[in-house]
This record gives structure tokens, sequence and C-alpha cells, in this order.
């Protein structure tokens, strides 16, 4: 068994207690307030991160967490031992301020720059997504029994491109997708686009705007687990723990080769 399986149900869980805790929010008339960094922030996002919080330093009290919200705060642990779990307790807020259903919990653990394990749960779609590097990837969807999801192979017609509904670069994404046919164009909030790729529904996720790792890292998890693989604009595999967790442009490969962009 995979060193980190023994983690995961109890990861999951973790996960959809705390969607459960964004769902009784969800369902009142809430407000939200603004960041120094401009990006909204709601009792759901602190509630779901409160719990996160306390249930992992129970469950791994060795592990040290780098949560959003603490983040934004200035409260960042000593990393360098290589080895920390990455959440964003509430991926997709501008979605869940919009009641679109498209947000998600993340939650990934980190070993020598490279997410291992990842669960996305998306509360408001009861489903959950998870992955571990090496060893798979499932879909668990409202209670139905656990699925394995994989990236599917390269269509020889043309590919499916999945993006951000309010974040992108069009003229970055055309250079990229330069030679390369296109026969289908979908659109998700939050992590449910790296699930999309890992499902099969997608092969290519490209983002050229601004990303921090927390948004990242799980659905990179799942995607790998599936057996895909994310790199940045020129090749190079995207990793974690930079300075500033601040990510560069990537793109999210299906069973793609991965090319570099046009230009």
């Amino acid at each position: 068994m995979n060193v980190y399986a023994s983690m995961l149900p109890e990861i999951a869980a973790l996960a959809r207690r705390a969607g459960a805790a964004i769902m009784e929010i969800y369902a009142t008339d809430f407000d939200h307030q603004t960041k120094a960094d401009k990006s909204p922030v709601t009792a759901a996002d602190l509630a779901a991160e409160a719990i996160i919080e306390t249930d992992l330093a129970q469950l791994t009290p060795d592990i040290p967490l780098v949560a959003e919200e603490a983040a934004s705060e200035g409260r960042l642990p000593e990393i360098s031992n290589g080895r920390f779990w990455l959440v964003d307790p509430l991926d997709g807020t501008r979605e869940f301020l919009n009641r679109n259903d498209e947000f998600t919990v993340n939650i990934a653990l980190i070993v020598d720059a490279v997410p291992v394990l990842g669960v996305v749960h998306a509360p408001a779609l009861a489903l959950t997504y998870t992955g571990i590097r090496g060893a798979g990837a499932t879909l668990v969807r409202d209670g139905q029994p656990v699925a394995p999801i994989a990236v599917r192979p390269a269509p020889n017609e043309g590919v499916t491109i999945v993006a951000s509904r309010r974040h992108g670069d069009p003229e970055a994404i055309d250079r990229l997708l330069r030679g390369h046919p296109v026969t289908g164009r979908k659109t998700a909030g939050s992590s449910l686009k790296f699930c999309l790729v890992a499902a099969g529904a997608a092969d290519i996720y490209p983002r050229f705007g601004r990303t921090m790792e927390w948004d990242t890292a799980a659905g990179h998890a799942v995607l790998a687990g599936a057996g895909g693989q994310v790199t940045d604009a020129h090749g190079a595999p995207l990793t974690y723990g930079k300075p500033g967790f601040e990510n560069p442009p990537f793109i999210a490969w299906g069973g793609l080769e991965p090319w570099a962009q046009d230009g």
C-alpha cells in the first residue's frame, strides 16, 4: 500500500466536514469582506479553515499547515523539512458569492516540493475527488460507490480545453493552442478544472493569470494520481513551497504530451 493511502479516508472525511460547515453558511444571507489583496473572504472560508486546522493538528501534529486565510494574516509555519499540508478551505469564493455551486475544499500534502496526496471536495455538488501520486485517483458522487478516474488518451481529432470562467489570458491561450486542433471548450470554477482533466472530461487546463499554491496543490495531486501532470509554460514541473507561495503561469495536462507555449 502507498504510504499515504492510509491517510486518505481521514482527509476526505475532514474535507467533507469542512464542506458541511460551508453549506450551513451557504444557506444563509451571508456577507463578505475584502482582504488586502482585494480578494473576498466570508465566514465560510474562516469556519472551514478552523475545522481543517484543528483536525490536521490532531491527525498529523508533526506536519505543519500552510492555509490561505492564516497566510493572508502572515501566519506561516516553518516548512524547511519539505513536508507540509497546503489548504484552501474555500477555493472559488467568488463562485460561492455568486451561488453557482462550483467551489471546493482543497487539502493537499506536499513532500519535497511535490503534491503527493490531494482531496478536492465540492460540497454543493456532492462530489469528492481524491488522488495519490503513483497510486490512482477516485471520484465519489453523492454517496455512490468510489469510482476510479483517469486521464484519457490524447484524442486524434483535437483537444478539449477547460478554462476559468473569470480569469484568463485569451491571447496566451491562443498562442499555446496554435497548431493544435481544439474540438471543445469548457468552463468551470475552482479546482474543478483540474478534476475535469483528471476524469477524462477535458484534456488541457492552461492558466496564465495569478494563482497561489493553495489554489492548485490538491487539484494537482488528483490529476497526478489520474496519470496527468502540471508544468509551467516552458514544460518544467510545477513545484510547491516557493517563496511567497505564488505560482507562475502553468498548464495542466491530461494524456497529452506537453508542449511549450509558442512565443
